[in-house]
């Protein structure tokens, strides 16, 4: 082999050796959470839950938050918190109804592959907002995790929602040593007064980056936080990911999915 021809083959494996590097790569021992307000899977495409389901794989996710969910009524007729589960694998599964939609419903949901061992809906006041909203709780062995998506009319009516999301989960899980995850389209920016009430019972963990529109993302409004319990985490890591191999983010949905990576201590 001559030097060019040597030089030429060194250059096409550093190019592929790029092409397989890890775009997002996980740190051993992580629970990778992802928060992914998917507007009922039809923004762009009539379908994005193969697209979705492939790129959370991709990335490895541990556990989904999930907003914007249809539940068998007239615009979609299919269950789709289930079909995105089964796409990943036959994940447990936990949706809560915000509200009754087209003969169905409309709503908030989780999907993680560990065992569900007890979950709830807190139902939100609309108070001044747009509609009523809910927050999805699911408790596993090592966390709890809760989702939820705030009114994006009123401040006032996301702010009453906040807390009474709060006082629920302190009320339950105030003393606890296992981690409480909130996650959620919170439709408030970071210097909200939504998020500074937030701040005062919870740490945000994610990373303040902007999620929204998933095309050109301009606004920060997806967060994802733990509960100042007795709980012991670690944060390794946090991003909102823009490049996929297996499907395209910018189509999937209206938002841009933000994840975390943490070690429970």
């Amino acid at each position: 082999m001559n030097r060019i021809s040597l030089l030429l083959f060194c250059l096409a494996s550093i190019v592929v050796g790029c092409k397989d590097k890890e775009a997002y790569p996980k740190p051993k021992g992580a629970l990778r959470v992802v928060q992914y307000n998917v507007g009922v899977f039809s923004k762009e495409i009539d379908n994005s839950i193969p697209m979705v389901a492939s790129m959370m794989r991709e990335i490895q996710a541990d556990a989904l938050s999930l907003n914007e969910l249809d539940s068998c009524n007239l615009r979609h007729a299919n269950y789709q918190l289930a079909d995105l589960a089964a796409e990943m694998g036959g994940w447990n599964h936990k949706y809560s109804r915000a509200m009754p939609y087209l003969e169905g419903a409309y709503g908030v949901g989780i999907a993680v592959p560990d065992e569900i061992l007890s979950s709830s809906t807190i139902a939100l006041p609309k108070d001044s907002g747009s509609e009523p909203r809910a927050c999805c709780v699911v408790e596993t062995p090592r966390y709890v995790l809760a989702s939820t998506h705030l009114d994006y009319l009123s401040q006032e009516a996301a702010l009453l929602q906040a807390r009474t999301i709060t006082e629920a989960l302190k009320g339950q899980y105030g003393d606890s040593k296992k981690p409480v995850i909130l996650a959620g389209d919170f439709n408030s920016a970071p210097d909200s007064e939504v998020i500074k009430y937030l701040s005062q019972d919870w740490t945000i963990l994610s990373v303040k980056e902007n999620t929204y529109p998933a095309h050109e993302a301009s606004e920060c409004i997806d967060f994802i936080m733990s509960l100042n319990n007795k709980a012991k985490i670690k944060v390794l890591g946090s991003g909102v990911p823009t490049e996929f191999k297996s499907g395209d983010v910018a189509i999937a949905s209206d938002h841009l999915p933000v994840y975390l990576d943490i070690r429970i201590k």
